[in-house]
């Protein structure tokens, strides 16, 4: 049974959902259970099989497989080493040359520069898609981060903390009914040991934060084989990966990639899962607000950007910039402070040519990904407190690094 076509409770649960987040935004929004499928789904709409897309090389590998699983070749743009957005000016003409479609990741919630991509595009004729699952409450040029594109793709397991769900929403609204045809095809039927596991979840979480389990409880995950990601990145499994591409356009190949870190990906939502995402989604404003508080902390501490575009944004997270990443990493996981939306190394490094078109400056985005340290605002003073006892440098984009950032003397994105 597809999403629009439960029991009176559920549709009324999500239609509140969409009317939230439509006005919100302005525009017509449709609910998905998750940002990567509504991703995926305006993928397909829009863009036809063999097409390249410009996207960003500092993004979760999960957007990556969705694009292969799409039927599309990633191209991985230049980016600004100072806040890791997607630097127009640094592709060439020839780069712009038969793309099918820009996505935008305004990566921890600072905007890319949509007003110039939108322009682009427009020359072009083709889509511009929004990737804002960081940026709900994110503006540039005055508009929200998602009312620029063809289509924008957010994530209520972000800012929200819903751990579930996500809106595509829509310039056009009249496409509304076939891309939730297209939608609805793609889901599966929702499990009740799922929708338990998801009410249960947040009591567990929180006995584990309480007894101060969350070690015991990753190296159990990793002895169980549930934990996907001994690194940054997950495995690349190039010869899986050249099988799947034979599959293409469709997720069933991808799957083992597509559903890291949310197995429940395409599981259709229960009432309870949905009342829930409501209750969170009605707080948004109040969260948004002491992210804001947060952001503007460490963007004035010496490891931010106080004057950076970002100032008056409520970030996701605040990517500050520190010399020694790893020591850093450490020094706060002894405080009990996780890191987590790191990645690193860029994903023209992590693929290579055979599956991405590399960048043609890859060097800022090294550099960005190599010292970026995402910091929840939320805790600022926690964050800021244990660098300053670490005695963490800030990372300076002068002498090698500078030369590293404009491209000379790149050594990999590790």
């Amino acid at each position: 049974m597809a999403l629009g076509e439960g029991c009176p409770a559920e549709h009324s649960a999500y239609s509140a959902l969409e009317t939230l987040m439509r006005r919100r935004l302005g525009r017509e929004c449709l609910y998905v259970p998750s940002c990567r499928l509504g991703l995926y789904v305006a993928l397909r709409h829009w863009c036809r099989p063999g097409g390249r897309v410009l996207m960003s090389p500092v993004n979760d590998d999960v957007i990556f497989f969705v694009v292969l699983a799409a039927g599309l070749r990633p191209v991985q743009a230049p980016l600004s080493a100072r806040d890791g957005s997607i630097d127009p000016a640094g592709l060439p003409e020839s780069g712009w040359r038969g793309l099918s479609a820009v996505l935008t990741t305004n990566l921890y919630g600072n905007p890319d520069p949509a007003p110039e991509l939108r322009a682009r595009c427009d020359a072009l004729g083709i889509p511009l898609i929004e990737d804002a699952a960081h940026a709900i409450g994110s503006e540039v040029a005055g508009r929200p981060v998602g009312g620029f594109g063809d289509a924008s793709v957010f994530s209520l397991s972000k800012h929200v903390g819903a751990k579930s769900g996500g809106f595509l929403a829509l310039a056009d609204p009249g496409l509304r009914t076939e891309l939730a045809r297209a939608r609805d095809a793609l889901l599966e039927p929702s499990r009740l040991t799922a929708e338990l596991a998801y009410a249960l979840r947040p009591y567990a979480e929180a006995g584990v934060r309480g007894l101060r389990l969350v070690r015991a409880a990753h190296a159990a995950l990793r002895l169980l084989g549930r934990e996907e990601r001994a690194e940054i990145r997950m495995p690349l499994r190039p010869g899986e990966l050249k099988r799947a591409l034979g599959t293409a356009p469709g997720l069933d190949g991808f799957h083992s990639w597509v559903r890291v870190d949310m197995h429940d990906y395409r599981l259709r939502s229960g009432r309870s899962r949905l009342r829930r995402t409501q209750r969170l989604l009605s707080g948004l404003d109040q969260r948004l607000a002491a992210h804001r508080r947060g952001t503007e902390k460490l963007l004035a501490s010496p490891w931010g950007d106080p004057g950076g575009v970002a100032r008056a944004q409520p970030l996701f997270r605040v990517p500050l910039l520190v010399e020694d990443r790893d020591a850093a990493i450490a020094a706060l996981a002894r405080h009990r402070v996780t890191t987590g939306y790191l990645y690193d190394p860029p994903l023209d490094a992590y693929a290579g040519e055979v599956f991405t078109d590399p960048s043609p400056a890859p060097g800022p985005a090294a550099w960005f990904a190599r010292h970026a340290l995402p910091a929840d605002p939320r805790r600022a003073d926690e964050v800021i407190a244990v660098l300053d006892g670490l005695g963490a440098r800030p990372a300076r984009r002068e002498g090698p690094a500078r030369r590293e950032a404009s491209g000379e003397g790149q050594r990999g994105g590790g």
